[in-house]
């Protein structure tokens, strides 16, 4: 195995592992189109879901099967009929959703059962459950047009699913409801995903999807100033989806948003929004700072604030690699407890991203910013333009007229950011006492 691999992984593999132990036991409800079967992708998103599964995530698997019903119609000389999105489902249509829905179920549950050795399913123990969880009623009619047999989800069997779920087993749902009286309803995928999630008060709803996400301007084409925007607060995309038209295909902006809405004003804590067109995207999403799809969040996860005692061993982990390679001189455990009230931090999902200390010299209305420090995985993101504005601030407000900071690498970011080089001599008595003549640091002074 080559060196270059090891010392990629490593330091990869660990800082995965937050993401691991954060959601260990977590509920995930996963609706994926019927069109990434069609592709030829399930193989590897079971392969996803089961290392996911294999690391204590509880799953839900919700199918949907659009393409498949649409197939079987067209081998029959049918015509599949929509009103606004929606399948109108009648007696033909009905019968090709239940053939294409059991079809389905044997790909998928033979799709878990693989584990030939040399392969990422090998040694994968994964019981698939699948059954009648949901109780459904007709849709009628609406605006004049009766949809005939589609239905949506009147009940959620959750003790059904808990009990499957507690089992250790991954609960595979079909988008196909019963009546009391044991009518069949042809459902779709997005509100079964969403109602189930709702159901359990799931800690994520993910929609495998045909798009790559939401992008920061939703209605102008891909570009490199229009990227995925990764994260939306609940707010800011009910705002959005009242300016835009009523989706009524997949492709269509609003068409899997709405169902995040829903799912977050009912309890949800995160939905996503992801391309199953790229290869582990799941993963991806999951076990990454900023992932690779569009989540909607009831507020941001992100937060810019001062630190506290709990925080010590992460900004610890956070500084341990500069540290060592001599970017930033080494604090002891210590030293970091009894300075914590002088830390700022940006923290996401329960991760430290970035850090920076204020130490005051008020005799000299200058303070020293030390420890400036942004994790590898989130450099180039702005976590350190929003320290440096929290220390500026949190500076202005002891009354200071100055910051400054003492490096021997970064000289070129703080002078960007409107700081200037100043002769040693000029720091205040008490730091020049302790400044290391040997480590040769600039002193970079930024007015206030």
């Amino acid at each position: 195995m080559s060196t270059v691999f090891n010392f990629t992984f490593v330091p990869w593999f660990r800082a995965v592992a937050p993401y691991i132990h954060m959601h260990r036991g977590k509920t995930f409800v996963v609706g994926v189109v019927g069109e990434a079967v069609a592709a030829g992708k399930l193989g590897n998103i079971a392969t996803d879901l089961a290392l996911i599964q294999s690391m204590g995530v509880r799953i839900v698997l919700v199918h949907g099967f659009r393409p498949q019903v649409n197939e079987q119609l067209r081998a029959k000389g049918h015509e599949a009929r929509y009103h606004h999105g929606l399948r109108i489902t009648d007696e033909v249509a009905l019968d090709c959703a239940q053939e294409a829905a059991g079809q389905l179920r044997y790909e998928v549950e033979a799709a878990f059962s693989q584990g030939l050795p040399n392969t990422p399913m090998a040694g994968s123990k994964v019981r698939v459950i699948s059954g009648n969880f949901l109780t459904a009623r007709p849709m009628g009619i609406i605006d004049g047009v009766d949809f005939k047999s589609t239905g949506v989800v009147r009940k959620v069997d959750v003790a059904g699913i808990t009990r499957s779920l507690d089992a250790g087993a991954l609960v595979l749902i079909s988008p196909v409801g019963f009546s009391p009286t044991g009518e069949a309803f042809n459902l779709s995928m997005e509100e079964v995903a969403t109602s189930v999630a709702m159901a359990l008060q799931a800690d994520k709803l993910i929609f495998l999807t045909e798009r790559p996400g939401i992008r920061v301007r939703p209605l102008e084409p891909e570009a490199d100033d229009n990227p995925i925007d990764t994260e939306i607060p609940l707010a800011e995309a009910r705002a959005l989806m009242a300016r835009l038209p009523m989706p009524e295909h997949a492709t269509d902006v609003g068409f899997y948003l709405r169902h995040c809405v829903t799912a977050c004003e009912h309890g949800v804590e995160r939905s996503h929004i992801l391309p199953f067109a790229v290869d582990g995207s799941v993963l991806l999403e999951i076990y990454m700072h900023d992932g690779i799809g569009t989540m909607v969040v009831d507020e941001k996860l992100e937060s810019l604030r001062e630190a506290t005692h709990d925080d010590v061993a992460g900004i610890l982990r956070l500084i341990e690699p500069f540290e060592q390679d001599g970017t930033l001189v080494k604090r002891s455990r210590t030293e970091i407890e009894r300075d914590i009230g002088n830390y700022s931090i940006v923290e996401h999902d329960g991760v430290l991203f970035a850090c920076a200390a204020l130490y005051p010299y008020p005799e000299a209305k200058t303070g020293e910013m030390a420890a400036l420090t942004v994790s590898s995985q989130s450099q180039g993101q702005g976590d350190g333009e929003k320290v440096l504005k929290r220390i500026e601030q949190r500076a202005r407000e002891a009354g200071l007229q100055s910051i400054f900071v003492l490096t021997t690498r970064t000289m070129h970011w703080f002078i960007k950011r409107g700081f200037q080089p100043m002769d040693p001599e000029w720091l205040p008595e008490a730091r020049k006492r302790k400044y290391n003549w040997d480590r040769k640091s600039q002193v970079l002074v930024k007015k206030l």
